[in-house]
């Protein structure tokens, strides 16, 4: 991309100012920041590229706000951060060799996919607590296993991997939510991170924006969370739930077209 001017720097700020505040109140602030990023013209490739490591400062604060409950949870569930960079890896390079073509025709159903995932997270995760937990050695194979699978998702796309960690983790014995939070948000650190690494090495990212976001991200979890808290969590999960089905049509509807 050529030079860009102060409204699409202002537009990105502002995609990943909401998603920040999203994110710190009912998650999927991807299907915010990513389409935007789309629109202001970046390849669907670089969009996601640039999405996540402009993000990823988000999961920084995350793991110092849930520090205490990161402490408390234990440590075999701390560990499941290993496989999930794995995961996160082997989706990065995955992304990295996928067509660009291919890749801007998956995006709608990645989209949609993703959005499906946040409409029955609620759901999910009030049978998760009828689930009975497994705690056997065999059971963390198997977790630890499916975690590496969303470590894979995470590493190539990333919207909706919060619900599936949260699912595993409850299959796999941990009750406190809070504690729950705190090891996802760990997991979630090590996926983009290591994804963000080999991003900027295999040049995707489009630093422009991802500066102007990141400070966006930052300040919208700080300081427009109280803002969306006292919205309402349900109103913010309805919003991003609209945005993102509404974005799933336009992205259906331009595929058909194109």
């Amino acid at each position: 991309m050529g030079s860009i001017d102060t409204l699409h720097l202002g537009a990105a700020f502002a995609a990943a100012f909401l998603a920040g505040a999203i994110n710190s109140v009912a998650g999927g602030g991807t299907l915010i920041s990513f389409p935007t990023l789309l629109w202001l013209g970046l390849p669907p490739i670089v969009a996601n590229a640039t999405s996540t490591v402009a993000i990823w400062p988000g999961n920084v604060g995350s793991i110092w706000g849930f520090r205490r409950e990161l402490k408390r949870a234990e440590p075999r569930m701390r560990l499941a951060c290993i496989p999930g960079a794995i995961g996160g890896l082997i989706g990065a390079i995955l992304l990295r060799m996928t067509p660009g073509k291919l890749f801007e025709h998956l995006v709608p159903f990645l989209i949609l996919f993703a959005v499906v995932l946040f409409t029955v997270q609620a759901p999910i995760q009030r049978r998760l607590r009828l689930v009975h937990a497994h705690r056997s050695r065999g059971w963390l194979v198997i977790g630890f296993l499916l975690l590496l699978l969303v470590g894979i998702y995470g590493g190539y796309f990333g919207a909706g991997a919060t619900i599936m960690l949260l699912s595993i983790l409850a299959i796999l014995g941990m009750t406190d939510i809070l504690e729950m939070n705190a090891v996802t948000s760990l997991i979630s650190l090590c996926i983009n991170g290591v994804a963000s690494i080999l991003f900027i090495v295999a040049k995707l990212v489009y630093w422009p924006y991802v500066l102007v976001m990141a400070v966006g991200a930052l300040a919208g979890g700080y300081g427009a969370a109280g803002v969306a808290r006292r919205i309402g969590r349900t109103m913010v999960r309805r919003f991003v739930i609209v945005v993102g089905f509404s974005i799933a049509i336009v992205m259906f509807v331009r595929m058909a077209r194109g």
